[in-house]
């Protein structure tokens, strides 16, 4: 049993370029259309520290529009998740630029006291933005998917009722931040944990649903449209020593291509598709969460996206939100599956 939830990270690029009406308001707007076409959700992780900077500083008049546009999405049914790049609460706005804080870079590697602080003050403004003083999120993604070390940044969210990581993808591997999820590439398709986002824990208080990848020969990545793509950070102003540790991240064989809805093209999505689907017809009964990303700055070609969710509605597979798959999830049944292996 395959259910397909679509994720979205809102937000602008990672080096605080960009505008807020360009990288976020508008091709989000696109794409709250083709969702309400297809009468299906989505999960919005609002990248909440990002925008409360901006609100506070007075630095983009599209503020307004977007924290209007957050509140449209909820009300459409979509989920609301929290998306944290902690290096924006420090960060200052000098001569038409922001200087970001990158020693907050990895919220994992603060304090526990730093990071109970960063994660009251980006619920508080989500509770602001949505206007709904009790609002919780119930799913969280890191930062340049940084979830590591996992245990204290984990206890921290789930004290405030953050339950559902969505940080890891199968493979992952960046030597200069410490982050391996190759350990998870053993796991099933999603698993309970505690100390560690890729060693899953039966009586863990979190739910791992990662983010769908498969191992691929490293040439696959080099497609045209993945290769238009703007790298806003890259490697510029990197010390030779982390350019290095970047190279000997992609030096490998085979790398994991994550499920991402605006990078791909229709085909790579639909032959993905096509082999899970052969994969669920063998374990019909077994759930089998699979987890899309996308980012709002990367929204290049939403005709791709309005095929692929065509492609999904004929093939009847059920599109949802963490929160809609909750009680499959918390279920005694369901969790036996975390046994089942994800076949790359």
């Amino acid at each position: 049993m395959m259910e397909f939830i679509f994720t979205l990270d809102y937000e602008i690029y990672g080096n605080g370029t960009g505008t807020l009406k360009d990288q976020v308001f508008a091709p989000a707007e696109q794409l709250r259309g083709i969702f309400r076409k297809w009468g299906v959700p989505l999960v919005a992780f609002i990248e909440v520290a990002e925008l409360e900077k901006i609100e506070s500083c007075g630095t983009d008049p599209a503020i307004d529009l977007v924290k209007r546009q957050v509140r449209d999405l909820s009300q459409d049914g979509c989920e609301i998740g929290l998306h944290l790049h902690p290096q924006w609460y420090n960060a200052r706005y000098d001569q038409q630029r922001w200087d970001l804080d990158y020693s907050e870079y990895n919220l994992c590697t603060l304090p526990r006291k730093r990071i109970a602080e960063i994660v009251d003050l980006s619920i508080n403004y989500l509770r602001h933005v949505l206007d709904q003083p009790l609002f919780t999120p119930l799913s969280f993604r890191a930062g340049n998917w940084l979830f590591q070390p996992t245990q204290t940044a984990a206890g921290v969210l789930s004290e405030k009722g953050v339950k559902i990581d969505s940080s890891v993808f199968k493979g992952g591997l960046q030597r200069n931040h410490n982050l391996d999820y190759r350990p998870a590439l053993k796991n099933g398709y999603y698993w309970p944990f505690s100390e560690d986002a890729t060693k899953p824990d039966p009586k863990g208080p979190w739910m791992e649903l990662p983010i769908y990848a498969e191992m691929v020969p490293i040439w696959e990545m080099a497609t045209a449209k993945r290769i238009g793509f703007n790298n806003s950070v890259g490697m510029a102003g990197m010390s030779t020593q982390r350019k290095w540790n970047r190279i000997l991240d992609f030096a490998r064989f085979r790398y994991p291509q994550k499920l991402d809805f605006c990078r791909m093209t229709l085909g790579e999505l639909t032959s993905v598709m096509d082999r899970l689907i052969r994969d669920d017809e063998k374990t019909p009964g077994t759930l089998k969460p699979i987890v899309a990303i996308g980012h709002t700055k990367d929204l290049a070609d939403p005709k791709t996206i309005d095929a692929f969710l065509s492609f999904l509605r004929a093939k009847r597979i059920a599109v949802t939100t963490f929160d809609g798959l909750k009680p499959k999830l918390l279920s005694a049944d369901a969790l036996a599956a975390t046994s089942l292996c994800q076949v790359n």
